[in-house]
């Protein structure tokens, strides 16, 4: 029998969406106010589900707690009050769309995340646009 558990996180962050190959104007008229070039934030909520089976013994599929800390490690220190295009590594080269945003945590939460469970991030940008990745 498989069976998720989640556990949501925050962090808010700053980002400008632009294409460099782009010209001012393309990139204002395709990002909007997204392109401001003295940056905007947004208050992130993050769910990280875990899909698997109930260990037996535990009757847990994860230690949530465990999870809560590796969220934060591994999340929530990184990107906290951040300004994604300037602080971030991962966002030098990459422009930080919620899409490419919840790649990027999928892929860091991968690493930490056992091999035999599944895993998928659900990042709010706002209240009514979120996305979904779960490495397909």
């Amino acid at each position: 029998m498989e069976i998720s558990v989640s556990r949501k996180a925050h962090f808010n962050a700053a980002h400008r969406l632009n294409i460099p190959s782009w010209s001012e104007e393309e990139n204002k008229a395709f990002f909007g106010v997204c392109n401001n070039g003295n940056f905007h934030g947004h208050n992130y909520d993050l769910i990280v589900s875990i899909t698997g089976e109930i260990d037996p013994i535990t009757g847990y599929l994860t230690d949530m707690k465990w999870l809560g800390q590796v969220i934060k490690d591994k999340i929530e220190d990184r990107f906290d009050h951040k300004n994604l295009n300037l602080d971030c590594e991962e966002f030098k080269t990459l422009n930080p769309t919620t899409e490419n945003i919840a790649v990027v945590i999928w892929n860091i939460l991968r690493k930490e995340i056992p091999s035999h469970h599944q895993l998928k991030v659900t990042l709010y940008e706002t209240e009514r646009n979120f996305v979904e990745y779960n490495g397909n």
